[in-house]
């Protein structure tokens, strides 16, 4: 008996490997039959039929396994993506803020406690979470990144500012964080802090070209038409939509005339 657990088990592996999932269910269920309330063996028949779209027997099998182990971390991220998926936010909020009371210290159940809430509108109970993990984790830079986000759409551009530098000051290479940083700045009138990420995102991707647009908005803001025509100039160099091409040879035409 144990050698045929053994062997459903193996083949319920390799099939999920291979990504052949009802395959894997099948062999899952056939381990499932024998040992019946092993947590590990029903919360991968969760993500089974999560992986072929049949979520209410995805949330059933996942509902299973923390029956048998309340604290199965992965359990609640699995049952969380799918409530996520399906916009479940309610039920969602209910399965995690069980969650974090259960294990307070699990900062990936914090973190997407945070992103239900956000999705909910509950903007403060959102930082609420984040904050904690910083508590937890002083260097945590997910949790950096979204209080940063939260506090750009709520209109505190100075938080949001010292949250995405918290960021930037250990990870220097990704234009996009360049790219939030500047808009932000730009949002606070701060226009050489601006200047200066956007010029940055391109200088680790010079292919980043909404950085190129801004510059040469911003250069042309301080009435320096020399550096916006060059920056407006390079963004020309991009595949870009006919009517925006056109848009941008206007200005061009404004500022050199």
């Amino acid at each position: 008996m144990e050698n045929k657990i053994n062997v459903d088990l193996q083949q319920a592996l390799d099939s999920f490997k291979a990504g052949d999932y009802a395959k894997a269910a099948e062999s899952f269920l056939k381990v499932s039959d024998v040992d019946k309330n092993n947590p590990n063996i029903l919360n991968n028949i969760g993500l089974c039929y999560a992986k072929l779209a049949k979520d209410d027997l995805a949330i059933e099998y996942f509902m299973k396994a923390l029956s048998f182990n309340p604290k199965s971390v992965q359990t609640y991220i699995n049952l969380s993506d799918v409530y996520y998926k399906n916009k479940n936010i309610v039920d969602g909020i209910n399965l995690l803020e069980n969650a974090v009371t259960l294990m307070p210290q699990e900062i990936a159940l914090k973190h997407y406690l945070s992103r239900f809430y956000l999705d909910d509108c509950r903007y403060d109970l959102a930082m609420d979470q984040l904050y904690e993990i910083l508590d937890i984790d002083n260097d945590n830079l997910d949790a950096f990144w979204d209080l940063g986000n939260i506090q750009f759409e709520l209109g505190d551009y100075d938080s949001a500012a010292a949250n995405y530098e918290n960021v930037l000051n250990q990870i220097t290479d990704n234009a996009v964080l360049y790219y939030q940083t500047a808009i932000t700045y730009e949002a606070n009138d701060n226009i050489d802090k601006a200047i200066s990420n956007h010029l940055k995102a391109i200088s680790v991707n010079e292919n980043f070209q909404p950085s190129y647009k801004k510059l040469g908005i911003l250069f042309m803001a301080r009435n320096d038409f020399e550096s916006a025509s060059e920056y407006f100039q390079d963004y020309l160099n991009f595949d870009l939509p006919p009517e925006e091409k056109q848009s941008i040879k206007d200005i061009l035409n404004r500022i050199n005339h």
